[in-house]
């Protein structure tokens, strides 16, 4: 096998195995007379990726027929893509060309060669897998009854609204013309609803945080399609964002594919129109889903005054949401063990009682001790030797109860070893002269 690409299917090819670097470890190269697949599976075992690049794509493609028979066994070699990774370390621009080869369908190695622009050729040989395991996995489309199209940019723009440290995320997809029931609430009615998903048997602090997103399809999407009862599916966050930056390098939105509850959901780029009809290279992600299902505790979260009206509390008044938020998506975050609040107007709140607090404690001058009533002196200046003078501060007496509400230090007159005998003997002096640090003077 022999095969070379330049220009932009060169960065494509780039952009896919970094993409497939992401999901798994290992790579399986499947040659087939009319294409090259390459697919990888995770250690795991709940996500599957695998990109398809027609014959069209390459410059040179050249497979021995020898190599190929029978059609039902294509040519294949297994590497690992960090080593993959390396070679491609080379910048794009830099390169003229790279070139594949494959000797022996048993070959030990696997050569690639970057042709640079400047004429320098690198030469790298990765060692192949003696017995590479091989997983192919083909999912009919028209088998799941809802999906839905997004741009990635805008996808981006929903996952920022969860914790980096998410790993699992549920959708929940609802018909928009069944009418839910709280079309008049704060979420409005909207037909889909991201989750973050929190292991409970986990007690760390990623798990304290939940956040829901309420979204109007016809905002938000490109495309969506769901009927009937309400599903959820929930499957993991670094796949996704995995396959997200992929289509967008390329590009092109991205097609979800999903079912119910424990069936897997599939990812494809979704090329516009002709869906892939004129397009050279294909990409296929396939993500494992939870057998349990979510839908009973986003009933809950959904009314979130519901305990309080039950108990007879008044309800709350709905918090007006700020003029730069859309109406289109409504957000909602709270730590667990609390009700779905108002995180800022809270925190505006907390901060005015403290403001308050620490107001009326300055202006109680009963806190403080009574020593500034005496006057004093201020520091004199000695030219001469260019110090401060210590000052002279007179010594009042305090009322008892301040002074056992205030903590004495060791300084204080009463923790000194004779201290009432030299009050005795002292009794004409009522003064107490404390010197204070001299200034340092440059």
């Amino acid at each position: 096998m022999e095969l070379s690409m330049s220009g932009g299917s060169l960065r494509t090819f780039g952009r896919c195995v970094t993409f497939l670097a992401r999901v798994a470890s290992e790579l399986v190269l499947q040659a087939h007379p009319a294409k090259l697949e390459m697919h990888t599976l995770n250690s795991s075992r709940s996500a599957y990726a695998s990109v398809s690049l027609a014959r069209d794509f390459f410059d040179q493609y050249t497979l021995d027929a020898a190599a190929s028979a029978p059609p039902s066994t294509p040519l294949q070699c297994s590497v690992l893509l960090k080593s993959l990774l390396a070679v491609l370390r080379t910048p794009h621009a830099a390169l003229d060309r790279l070139a594949v080869s494959l000797p022996e369908p048993d070959a030990p190695k696997l050569q690639i060669t970057l042709h640079c622009l400047n004429g320098v050729r690198k030469t790298y040989w990765i060692v192949c897998s003696a017995e590479p395991e091989v997983q192919s996995l083909s999912l009919d489309r028209g088998r799941f009854p809802s999906r839905l199209a997004i741009r990635p940019r805008e996808l981006a723009r929903l996952l920022s609204n969860f914790q980096s440290s998410l790993q699992e995320l549920t959708i929940i997809a609802t018909d928009p013309a069944s009418g839910l029931l709280d079309a008049g609430g704060d979420v409005g009615g909207k037909a889909v609803e991201l989750r973050s998903y929190n292991d409970p048997t986990k007690d760390d602090c990623d798990t304290r945080l939940h956040t829901q997103l309420w979204i109007d399809p016809a905002e938000e999407f490109v495309e969506f399609v769901h009927a009937g009862d309400p599903v959820d599916v929930t499957f993991g966050v670094k796949e996704l964002k995995a396959f997200l930056t992929f289509c967008e390098g390329c590009e092109v939105d991205i097609l979800l594919f999903f079912e119910k509850t424990g069936e897997p959901v599939l990812l494809v780029p979704r090329f516009g129109l002709d869906d892939g009809a004129t397009s050279d290279f294909e990409a296929t992600l396939v993500l494992a889903t939870m057998t349990v299902s979510q839908l009973s505790d986003s009933n809950d979260a959904q009314q979130p005054a519901t305990s309080a009206q039950h108990t007879g509390e008044p309800r709350a008044a709905a918090t007006p949401v700020p003029e730069n938020v859309s109406n289109h998506t409504k957000i909602w975050s709270e730590l667990s063990g609390s009700t779905p609040k108002s995180f800022e107007a809270n925190r505006e709140k907390h901060a005015q009682t403290d403001r308050n607090a620490s107001t009326n404690v300055l202006n109680d001058t009963s806190m403080l001790p009574n020593v500034t009533n005496a006057p004093s002196k201020p520091p004199v200046a000695d030219n001469a030797n260019n110090t401060m003078q210590p000052s002279r501060m007179d010594h009042m007496e305090e009322h008892p109860e301040v002074i056992s509400a205030i903590p004495r230090s060791q300084h204080h007159p009463s923790n000194w070893v004779g201290a009432d005998d030299n009050d005795d003997d002292n009794e004409e002096d009522e003064e107490l002269l404390v010197q204070t640090t001299p200034h340092y003077m440059d």
